[in-house]
């Protein structure tokens, strides 16, 4: 079973950029599409990126998309998402999440990690 383990949250100000890790243990994840998630403080829980399996194909939510940049390393069974250009609208709490290639339902999930921006 995949597990997923996340960093490099933080505080930062409007403008800076940040990266994200979403380390993968217990299976390789050459397989599984990746998802990175966040959720704000009284707000519903918003896809922002993923990438499939192949990491050639990515969607990015419309509030996102020019900023943020999601990848996926199979060799370092690692995923990430690069946040350039920072808004404090973008603070929320980040979650990774992977599924198998093919399949609906997001199954597994990172712990989360706090993202701030100050204005």
């Amino acid at each position: 079973q995949v597990q997923l383990v996340q960093s490099g949250g933080g505080l930062v100000q409007a403008g800076d950029s940040l990266r994200l890790s979403c380390l993968a243990s217990g299976r390789a994840i050459f397989n599984y599409d990746i998802g990175w998630f966040r959720q704000a403080p009284g707000k519903e829980h918003d896809i922002v990126a993923t990438i499939d399996w192949s990491a050639l194909n990515t969607v990015y939510a419309d509030s996102v998309k020019g900023r943020f940049t999601v990848s996926k390393d199979n060799a370092k069974n690692t995923a990430y998402l690069q946040m350039t250009s920072l808004k404090p609208e973008d603070t929320a709490v980040y979650y990774c999440a992977a599924k198998v290639a093919s399949t609906d339902s997001w199954t597994i999930w990172g712990q989360g990690t706090q993202v701030t921006v100050s204005s």
